[in-house]
């Protein structure tokens, strides 16, 4: 094993960063996964499911690339790749389809190229990373606006008309968020978007597989609009990886073209594109999944409830204790005893707001949900006491 040779202090400053998190109790790190599921975002226990696996095999059989070489626009463009988008974009009722390598990317694609210098972003406050993180890379005006209060998405769009703002507003949300497991008003951020000529980019991905028809999704009324882009994440209830933009063909078009995340990245690989098409079968052929899978969401919220608890009405839960030791001593308290919970803490989620975030999916049955409600109700009456 090599030695470390650090005479001139080239990682002092990282060192510097890495105690000043132990210190406030933020230092992360990588553990292996045991217990039950309760964390997961595998909601329909696709990743591990014996129909993927096949599709998977058979694609090899047939000669489908593990990597796809080059970025689209060389070598990369494979079969697979055109056949998931055509038929994503049939799944869900749109113009057109695109397959980015990860939710992450596509997000900050679509925020970083779309928005044009003269228009304006706003961005709920507690949108996914990836959307802020393309609204850092944008030329468009940044604003940000009170989780889902769509009045204030349209004072921001209305103070930035006044200031003489010319372009058009694109308002960037969740169909169901990440940490709370709520929905977003879409209904009325499209007519608020509808009356300033502006575009909504809705981010499903705790949403696609989970509600909708045929598991299309929250957002699946307004699928095919001009103004509107539904972006369905592929490696939660899908079970595989990469995410798919579904949107009119001209702005697929314009993202080929202008979207650098798109144009200099190697391809997704091939049987990726694979096993997302399975997927979407699987969604077609399998509502039962989704059957299941809510009425034990229906079971935890039943159960949270007993407990005095907020309920979400979704598969993601958060359970709020505010402090973020006893959040995590919660957390590991709960491992210990079995169950896979995690704490999620500051800068996640606003200080004092740390939670544990549970989630429920298919890799786990009622009987289980039914001891960790019991678990959980022990460990919360020991924080009070």
């Amino acid at each position: 094993m090599l030695q470390r040779n650090d005479s001139a202090g080239h990682l002092t400053r990282y060192e510097t960063s890495l105690r000043r998190l132990a210190r406030r109790g933020r230092l992360r790190g990588l553990s292996q996964t045991s217990g039950v599921d309760f964390s997961s975002n595998d909601y329909l226990g696709l990743a591990n499911d014996p129909r993927l696996a096949g599709a998977l095999n058979a694609a090899v059989e047939r000669g489908v690339p593990i990597g796809a070489g080059g970025s689209r626009l060389l070598r990369g463009n494979d079969p697979e790749h055109e056949m998931l988008e055509e038929e994503a974009a049939r799944f869900f009722g749109a113009e057109a389809a695109l397959y980015f390598g990860s939710g992450f990317m596509a997000n900050y694609a679509l925020l970083a190229c779309l928005p044009q210098k003269t228009d304006l972003v706003i961005l709920d406050a507690l949108v996914h990373a990836s959307s802020r993180d393309g609204a850092g890379a944008t030329r468009a005006t940044v604003a940000t606006a009170k989780h889902n209060d769509a009045q204030s998405f349209e004072d921001a769009i209305i103070a930035w008309r006044n200031a003489g703002g010319q372009g058009r507003p694109w308002i960037a949300v969740e169909s169901l968020y990440s940490m709370d497991g709520d929905r977003a008003p879409l209904a009325d951020l499209l007519e608020v978007a509808d009356r300033h000529d502006g575009f909504v980019l809705v981010d499903e991905a705790h949403a696609t597989g989970v509600f909708g028809e045929n598991g299309r999704g929250v957002a699946a009324d307004y699928e095919g609009r001009d103004n509107v882009i539904i972006l369905h994440t592929c490696g939660k209830a899908l079970g595989a990886s990469g995410a798919l933009v579904c949107l009119s063909k001209v702005l697929a078009d314009y993202l080929v073209n202008r979207s650098r995340p798109f144009i200099f990245a190697t391809a997704p690989s091939p049987l990726m594109a694979t096993a997302v098409r399975e997927s979407l079968r699987i969604l077609h052929d399998e509502p039962e999944r989704r059957t299941r899978l809510l009425a034990m969401v229906s079971q935890l919220a039943e159960g949270l409830a007993g407990l005095g608890l907020e309920v979400s009405g979704s598969q993601i839960q958060p359970v709020i204790i505010g402090n973020a030791d006893a959040t995590m001593n919660c957390a590991g308290a709960l491992q210990a005893r079995g169950f896979d919970i995690r704490g999620i803490r500051p800068p996640t989620v606003p200080e004092g707001t740390s939670r544990l975030r549970i989630s429920i999916t298919l890799n786990t049955d009622q009987t289980s949900v039914a001891a960790m409600l019991s678990a959980l109700g022990e460990e919360l009456d020991g924080l009070r006491q």
